[in-house]
């Protein structure tokens, strides 16, 4: 590629709604460019990475016995009702009329349409296991499109669906997309971690996300550094931190604490650890022609309600926060002051499995400017029902029981689902099994965000000059900067050469024949960040030498002339075989 012949829309300067590294460099290397919130334009230098990762993908879905197919982004609502998630999936899920008023929707993901297919299609246990798999434009409707690709509301995903038989074959083809991700992954040459999941929306039974490591990442991922474990924090089990109960060694007693609304100032002003307060939550769930039923949740002072944990537990699917006036209805005071102690009509109460273990601990007297220390289960209280409901905490036992969990931040970038037969279920797809009768097939779903690898991959490589990219994903390999080229026929001719031998030895390269100066070809090319730089001078041919530098690297080098080009062939082979 010559650069005359190419569009380079490089800024100086990033739009003011970029709020994150890879945003404003996408805009500034001339990436993107935006339509409308969440939605872009990809222009040719983005499209060629976009490319790059979709071929890596591609090679490895088909390695693992992955089909290719093409399904609609446009799907007819019928299918979304079958399954439940026209009234289950929310405002994020696009809905409109065609002009004869038929309900569509803009496919948010394909698990309704890709169903409809294997039941049409599928009749017999003979034709599984198979996997499809597409590369296709989403949409979601986010509430607040943000972080330019990273939260987008139109975005290239890979999808797959996994059919088989029983149990067994959904684990099986569950493995190969698992491992086809770690490969993936790797090729892209990202840092990143495939953690323990929340299903979310999809539904199923079991699930891993895998998330590039980087400090701007959404998601705070729990992990152990001395074994294998790791989770997103949302589904990380959280042992008890007390072993087993003490006795009751204080009196129950009430006890003032003017303007201690929060557990921190409970502590202080008692000159207690915040590790012996109690954190009430009030939850509510309702039920038609009647009442909501009230729920007290109770953490230790220095936890945070897991809500994805909560909606799991019997009861609480569909629970929300307790109004105020609820608040005041059942409790008798304004929120601040609670507690599982005189309330003023029944409620139902959860204990962490921490403050299940805890004795001698305060909670809120249900009475303004005051709380109740002392406070024991079986004495003052009845035994609790029991639930795992809190984050985990770096420095918390591994659930695995091999060290301790530390904390780190991750960008989810993949997501492999067990989803067993909710789908199967739901819309009647189903096969003649080998004894004759009809059985629903087991699934498995795997998703990849194919245009927010980028974002990704560059909120983990970059630098004040700009973006660093990996080999593989790079939109150019090697980039040749000749110094006065329209001026100077020595200059030229190696260029030409140098060029010519790259290409021919497949390395995708971009020969800079633009005539800018040295200084504006060097900050464009490191504010893409093309991996490897070839400068060609006069002064440096005269010597037989030409400068070459790696992005990475902190000064240039000098090669031979003659021997230039064979040198970064073998460094961009190198670094496309670690």
């Amino acid at each position: 590629m010559k650069a005359s012949r190419f569009f380079i829309g490089t800024l100086k300067e990033a739009p003011a709604d970029a709020e994150i590294v890879s945003h404003k460099l996408m805009v500034r290397a001339g990436m993107i460019r935006r339509v409308a919130g969440g939605i872009y334009n990809y222009l040719p230098i983005g499209l060629r990475s976009i490319r790059k990762v979709e071929q890596i993908v591609r090679e490895e879905m088909n390695r693992a016995g992955a089909i290719e197919l093409l399904m609609p982004a446009v799907q007819p609502a019928e299918l979304w009702q079958e399954s439940g998630r026209w009234e289950k999936y929310g405002p994020e899920l696009l809905r409109f009329k065609d002009r004869k008023q038929s309900d569509f929707v803009m496919g948010p993901t394909h698990e309704e349409v890709v169903t409809d297919i294997a039941r049409n299609q599928i009749k017999s246990y003979r034709q599984l296991p198979v996997n499809f798999y597409q590369v296709q434009t989403k949409f979601r409707d986010e509430i607040r499109p943000r972080f330019g690709v990273m939260r987008g509301r139109e975005f290239i995903m890979k999808d797959a669906y996994s059919f088989d038989k029983d149990i067994e074959g959904l684990k099986g083809s569950y493995q190969k997309m698992y491992d086809a991700y770690v490969r993936i992954f790797t090729r892209l040459g990202l840092q990143f971690r495939a953690v323990a999941a929340d299903n979310g929306s999809i539904g199923g039974s079991g699930s891993h996300e895998f998330h590039v490591i980087a400090e701007t990442g959404e998601d705070d991922i729990a992990y152990c550094p001395t074994s294998d474990f790791a989770a997103n924090v949302e589904a990380a089990d959280a042992l008890p931190l007390i072993a087993t109960r003490g006795p009751a060694t204080e009196a129950l007693t009430k006890t003032a604490t003017p303007g201690a609304a929060k557990c921190e100032a409970v502590a202080a002003l008692l000159g207690i650890p915040l590790e012996r307060t109690i954190k009430s939550i009030i939850l509510a769930t309702d039920n038609e022609g009647a009442e909501p039923t009230i729920w007290l949740l109770m953490l230790r002072g220095d936890h945070d309600l897991n809500e994805i944990k909560v909606a799991k537990l019997e009861g609480l699917a569909n629970f929300r926060f307790a109004t105020e006036a609820e608040i005041v209805e059942w409790f008798g005071t304004p929120p601040g002051y609670l507690g599982p102690l005189n309330t003023k009509k029944p409620v139902k109460v959860i204990a962490d499995r921490t403050v299940a273990n805890m004795s001698d601990f305060v909670v809120g007297s249900n009475e303004v400017d005051f709380h109740t220390t002392g406070v024991n289960w079986g004495r003052d209280l009845p035994e609790p029902v029991v639930a795992d409901i809190r984050n985990v905490k770096k420095g918390n036992p591994s659930p695995d029981g091999k060290g301790v969990l530390d904390i780190c931040r991750g960008i989810e970038v993949g997501h492999v689902f067990q989803l067993g037969t909710k789908y199967s279920d739901a819309m009647g797809a189903t096969f003649l099994a080998e004894n004759g009768k009809p059985a629903p097939m087991q699934m498995g779903c795997y998703g990849i965000g194919i245009t927010r690898i980028l974002g990704a991959a560059i909120e983990q490589n970059f630098d004040e000059k700009g973006i660093i990219w990996p080999e593989s994903i790079a939109p150019f390999e090697v980039v040749l900067c000749p110094m006065g080229m329209d001026r100077s026929e020595l200059v030229r001719e190696h260029a030409e050469r140098i060029y010519d031998e790259l290409v021919k030895a497949g390395v995708d390269v971009i020969l800079d024949d633009r005539g800018e100066r040295p200084g504006v070809m060097f900050a464009d090319w490191e504010l893409i960040g093309v991996p490897h730089r070839l400068v060609i001078g006069e002064r440096g041919l005269k010597e037989g030498k030409i400068e070459y530098q790696g992005r990475r690297d902190a000064e240039p080098t000098l090669l031979p002339a003659e021997e230039a080009a064979q040198a970064v062939v073998q460094k961009v082979r190198a670094a496309l075989a670690r």
